[in-house]
């Protein structure tokens, strides 16, 4: 894929909006046999109906006096103590697998709720009372297209991603940096900022998406993280959404530079890299991602077998987009694909299977 000749929704004025709507998929047996295996699925002491039982909320504004889209819930004092309790013990067992010896200093000092989400998620804010030190982390809706895009961001990413699961309730942790509409904002014009290096992952973030199918990365839906490094600045462009795992219908809606809000980033990375420079930034990143492959490839391969039978979208969609990609890599087995699992991982073949074979040959090479 040439980064180059993709073109950007709004500089083409056409759509680039996804489906409004995507229903909540159950996790089968099979779906929770291997989230037990890997330790994912622990018992929760308050679970997503707990904190839905709200007595009354009021909207949350930042500090300028704007919407952020949250609101602040509370709780009838009856039920403030045993939620209270047991968020603490979950945010124990984020960070320390359960030890509840420094619960005594944190205690919950906030819970939001968002209602335009899709999981419509919580939001709990952990303080230490001892230095107003503060965390957070999420309680979701369980929903089997967010878990399958949680696992293949911690197996074929450079992010690692820390999530349990119990019933129909999910738990994931914050992910931190700067919010991407915050980012272009904000940051993308300061002085400081080094536009080669983020146009460079930008690039290499447009490709992750692109081969493991995750959709809707506006730019809301990702954040930027800055680490200050030997004379300058290195950026991570991470996915905090993952409701839009391999849902939709449109090829399109696989790439970041498609969507009308990343087009500063798109135009940063055309002003400041030539067609070269992507080509290598993209193949830095595809066999960085063969590697991640050959060293998880177990786990991967029992995540696809129970991906590739399951039902995470419907068939309008997975009939459209097999055909556009099927068009688009020219290859004619995309046809036969069956469900968005088939879809995702004969994508990753297609696009790895020189990188892997490189990756395997090179093994072969050290061992001698």
């Amino acid at each position: 894929m040439s980064f180059s000749d993709q073109f950007n929704a709004e500089r083409e004025k056409v759509s680039d909006a996804p489906s409004r709507k995507k229903p909540m998929y159950p996790i089968n047996t099979k779906l929770r046999h291997y989230l037990q295996q890997y330790g994912r699925e622990v018992k929760l002491p308050v679970l997503y109906a707990d904190l839905a039982r709200i007595t009354f909320s009021v909207p949350l504004l930042d500090k300028y006096g704007n919407d952020t889209h949250w609101e602040k819930v509370v709780y009838d004092m009856r039920e403030w103590e045993f939620i209270r309790d047991g968020l603490l013990q979950i945010y124990a067992i984020l960070k320390t697998e359960g030890n509840l010896a420094f619960s005594k200093h944190l205690d919950v000092a906030r819970i939001d709720f968002c209602p335009f989400g899709n999981s419509h998620p919580f939001r709990i804010r952990i303080v230490n009372k001892f230095n107003d030190n503060y965390d957070h982390f999420y309680i979701k809706q369980a929903d089997a297209s967010r878990i399958y895009g949680l696992e293949l961001e911690h197996l074929l990413s450079p992010n690692r991603i820390t999530y349990f699961t119990f019933l129909d309730t999910m738990v994931e942790e914050h992910i931190p940096g700067i919010p991407g509409d915050m980012f272009i904002k904000n940051y993308l014009e300061q002085p400081h900022t080094n536009k080669i290096r983020l146009s460079k992952e930008f690039v290499k973030f447009n490709e992750r998406c692109f081969l493991r199918l995750l959709g809707d990365m506006r730019s809301y839906n990702y954040v930027v993280d800055i680490t200050p490094d030997i004379e300058d600045l290195q950026y991570r462009i991470r996915a905090i959404d993952f409701d839009q795992q391999s849902y939709e219908s449109r090829k399109n809606l696989y790439l970041p530079q498609f969507f009308k809000e990343n087009l500063p980033f798109v135009n940063t990375a055309l002003e400041h890299l030539n067609k070269d420079s992507i080509e290598q930034y993209q193949t830095e990143e595809r066999t960085m991602m063969a590697f991640r492959v050959a060293d998880s490839r177990f786990r991967l391969m029992e995540l696809f077998n129970i991906m590739c039978k399951d039902n995470i979208s419907s068939p309008e969609k997975i009939e459209q987009l097999k055909t556009e990609l099927a068009f688009y890599h020219d290859n004619k087995r995309f046809l036969k694909a069956r469900t968005m699992g088939d879809i995702v991982k004969l994508n990753l073949k297609q696009t790895l299977h020189k990188n892997i074979r490189f990756v395997e040959k090179s093994r072969v090479r050290s061992v001698y």
